[in-house]
């Protein structure tokens, strides 16, 4: 098994190839579950019309804030991984890079919070917001580079597969970015959630395959 020896204040830890995609895989269901957990469970907030982004404001917004930036973590150690592990074979240049850019999205659409608005948090305009922040925008890039970014590598795996692997991960793309720009600003919230547990799901199952594949 191919590993990296890395040496952190004199202390020598190996990071095996496995463990670095068994991190990529955690990223979307930590993201999504600690994401949802909090939807259900903080007062007054409504996932029908307030977007999991909004969880950052608010009293416990540190929590997501950290969700973000460790999901962001996780999927940066999982394209190391992919970059190990895919050397010299199809998708070894772009795949780990498209997934390093979802990380990189993540830590920024973390540590950038959106502005209050859909009326979360408690005295948040009820609509959006008539102007937005700078670091309002910097959330919506990293946002659209976490989204665009793994979208896109859904296709770029593709030529990693068989006819079924590679049809799969091609509708997990046609059907994210369907959901995604689905002209209904009333299911928007809803549609984020899906889309997210799709392409986080894709990558989740990939970077499992990829460990199994590399047993055999």
């Amino acid at each position: 098994m191919t590993s990296t020896t890395l040496t952190q204040a004199g202390t020598t830890r190996v990071v095996s190839t496995a463990t670095l995609l068994a991190a990529g895989a955690a990223a979307g269901p930590l993201f999504l579950g600690l994401g949802l957990a909090q939807a259900f469970t903080r007062d007054g907030f409504d996932l029908s019309r307030q977007p999991l982004s909004l969880l950052a404001l608010g009293e416990y917004g540190w929590i997501q804030i950290a969700n973000f930036v460790l999901s962001g973590l996780l999927a940066l150690a999982g394209a190391a991984g992919f970059r190990r592990a895919l050397r010299g074979g199809p998708a070894a240049a772009w795949g780990p890079a498209l997934v390093a850019v979802l990380g990189v999205g993540l830590i920024v659409a973390g540590v950038l919070r959106a502005d209050p608005s859909m009326g979360w948090p408690a005295g948040a305009p009820e609509g959006n917001p008539e102007t937005m922040s700078w670091h309002s925008y910097g959330h919506g890039i990293g946002a659209m580079l976490s989204f665009g970014s793994l979208t896109v590598a859904c296709l770029v795996f593709a030529r990693r597969f068989g006819r079924v692997g590679a049809l799969s991960s091609v509708l997990v793309a046609l059907a994210t970015v369907v959901v995604m720009a689905w002209p209904d600003q009333d299911s928007v919230s809803v549609r984020m959630v899906l889309g997210s547990a799709l392409v986080f799901g894709w990558l989740t199952a990939v970077s499992l395959h990829t460990i199994t594949e590399r047993k055999h």
